[in-house]
């Protein structure tokens, strides 16, 4: 080759090329114009009803097409083609022919292709086209490759960024957690109940998600409790029972200012878990819809969970009777619509784990979930 087809040798010589004519005369022809000038994988067809076939085949870098032939002409192989050739690639098609008028080239460029060749062909035009578009079809090809890595690198990147999100947030609340039960568990419980929960009552996936990771952190506050009081195993007096109740105004003010979607979920969570339906709750006193559904659904998650296992100021119940309290608590203590959609979700997964302790049942109070 000579001029700029001597340019990246070695990529031009494996360029995938495709001659589509009637006439062989004009095929051998440029086979042989090809291979002289380097090319080492140059395919050939007189029949324009093969093309797609040995498109996928072949899968070529260029395409030499005739536009007068029987059968199918340029035209409707174009069509064919821009069927079948993967949206967004390069795939240049040089249009051959001896008919070059205006007319012709507007038709044929809207139809895909890229350039034309006059018949008879010059050879060094010829040589001069085909290296232009294959230079062009491999820097294409050669950033989209780029891109695709880039592309698989801020993936990844976002992966880890979520997976560190959601450690730190599971760091936060095994902190909390730590102070009342050191296995974590709670925590976990709590946010798969409350995630299934949100799914029964038809919340779409993505609020699933975030509510299953911002219950963990309902109890947030409890790391301005006193361990005097949040270990007593007797009741607590009056003013103890105050004390403990400001965990719902410290987890807030912990989370307070965030801009963060899952922590703005997680402080409402931490203020308004322990309302009740009819009012008698705390911290603020709020009762039936004006209580957010998020701390709605994380009380039956919480209570449930408190009640089935053992904590230093009480023994487990059996997950029968917690069930029937949660009952039995519907319309005073719990949202009704959530304590219904918790009981369709007791087959799930994620209450399974619950096993039937055995233990004393005790009367029930916030003492059950402190």
């Amino acid at each position: 080759m000579t001029g700029q087809t001597t340019l990246d040798p070695d990529v031009l010589a494996q360029a995938r090329i495709l001659i589509v004519d009637d006439h062989p005369a004009n095929v051998a022809l440029l086979e042989a114009l090809l291979t002289k000038a380097g090319y080492q994988k140059v395919s050939g067809t007189t029949d324009a009803r093969s093309v797609t076939a040995l498109y996928r085949e072949l899968e070529p870098d260029l395409i030499l097409l005739d536009l007068h032939m029987p059968d199918l002409d340029g035209f409707e192989v174009m069509e064919q083609l821009a069927g079948i050739i993967p949206r967004g690639s390069y795939v240049p098609i040089l249009v051959l022919t001896a008919d070059i008028n205006d007319e012709v080239r507007r038709r044929a460029l809207a139809a895909g292709a890229q350039d034309f060749l006059s018949k008879p062909f010059d050879v060094g035009e010829v040589q001069l086209r085909i290296a232009n578009l294959l230079r062009t079809r491999f820097l294409h090809t050669a950033l989209a490759r780029n891109n695709d890595v880039l592309e698989e690198r801020v993936r990844q990147r976002t992966a880890q960024l979520e997976a560190a999100r959601l450690e730190v947030l599971r760091c936060l609340s095994v902190a909390a957690e730590y102070r009342d039960d050191n296995t974590g568990e709670h925590i976990r419980r709590v946010g798969e109940t409350a995630a299934a929960i949100a799914r029964t009552l038809g919340w779409p996936v993505d609020r699933v998600e975030l509510i299953g990771q911002a219950a963990p952190l309902h109890d947030l506050g409890k790391l301005g409790i006193s361990d005097s009081i949040l270990h007593k195993p007797d009741k607590l007096t009056p003013d103890e029972f105050e004390h403990i109740k400001t965990h719902t105004l410290i987890g807030p003010q912990i989370l307070a200012d965030t801009h963060i979607p899952v922590l703005r979920l997680a402080s409402e969570i931490a203020r308004t878990h322990h309302e009740k339906w009819d009012g008698s709750g705390y911290p603020d006193g709020r009762s039936g819809l004006d209580i957010p559904v998020s701390g709605r659904i994380v009380a039956v998650a919480d209570v449930f969970d408190a009640l089935t296992h053992v904590r230093p100021y009480k023994s487990a119940w059996p997950v029968e009777l917690a069930i029937n309290e949660i009952i039995a608590q519907r319309g005073r203590h719990f949202d009704p619509e959530v304590v219904d959609a918790f009981m369709r979700t007791l087959q799930d997964p994620p209450l399974s784990s619950y096993a039937d302790h055995p233990g004393h049942v005790h009367v029930f109070s916030d003492h059950a979930s402190r």
